[in-house]
């Protein structure tokens, strides 16, 4: 039997047996986009006038899409021993951490979810990271920022992984500044990859992520 036959088999089981439970993936990326449409937003909306605020509600409503999308492919490395950890609030501030993902041995990637225009590719220029033409390489920032504050907490070095959903990656798969940028079907293999790959930190690790890192706005 293949790799791929046994994957295909394990996501099927795993849909099974997760994949219809209430996931947390993406839960305030939609709840700050209803918070952003307010009445007068929608009203806004009806009338064919674009506010700030509708831009922004439309931007939280995307990425709770695709951080939903992500949480699915995700399903199956459960099935596989993985610990599986989404919308994770940091210490301090507001920011929050999409996906973290640890294999068995204790090797941990922060995941974060993106949907961009699938019109346009992602692809590294000149130092610079571009959708298309737009140059997006402070999108990376927050990421950053969030694999670093994991790391602190852990005590461990952290994995950076983009899931990209929409957009074509340039060559299928990109790393810029350290960190890999994926299409979403390729996230899985690639988590594999890395398990594999990289030195574990011990069987406990996805545990101490789990007691340490709280679902956001629960802490």
């Amino acid at each position: 039997m293949s790799i791929g036959t046994i994957l295909l088999a394990a996501a099927v089981l795993a849909w099974l047996v997760w994949g219809r439970r209430p996931s947390r993936a993406g839960r305030s990326a939609a709840a700050r986009a209803r918070q952003l449409r307010t009445p007068l937003v929608r009203l806004a909306e009806l009338a064919g006038v674009q506010t700030v605020r509708g831009r922004q509600a439309a931007q939280f409503a995307a990425g709770a899409v695709g951080e939903r999308r992500t949480g699915r492919l995700l399903v199956v490395l459960r099935l596989l021993g993985w610990t599986v950890l989404h919308d994770l609030a940091l210490p301090t501030g507001r920011a929050n951490v999409d996906h973290l993902v640890v294999s068995p041995r204790g090797v941990p990637v922060v995941v974060d979810s993106k949907r961009w225009d699938a019109r346009y590719r992602v692809r590294a220029v000149g130092g610079r990271l571009l959708h298309g033409d737009l140059d997006v390489t402070d999108r990376l920032r927050g990421l950053r920022h969030e694999a670093e504050t994991v790391s602190r907490v852990l005590g461990v070095p952290v994995i950076s992984l983009v899931v990209m959903h929409g957009a074509p990656v340039d060559g299928g798969a990109l790393i810029f500044d350290g960190i890999r940028v994926v299409p979403a079907q390729s996230a899985v293999p690639v988590l594999r990859g890395i398990a594999r790959r990289y030195r574990g930190h011990g069987r406990d690790l996805g545990r101490r992520a789990a007691r340490a890192l709280k679902p956001y706005g629960r802490n």
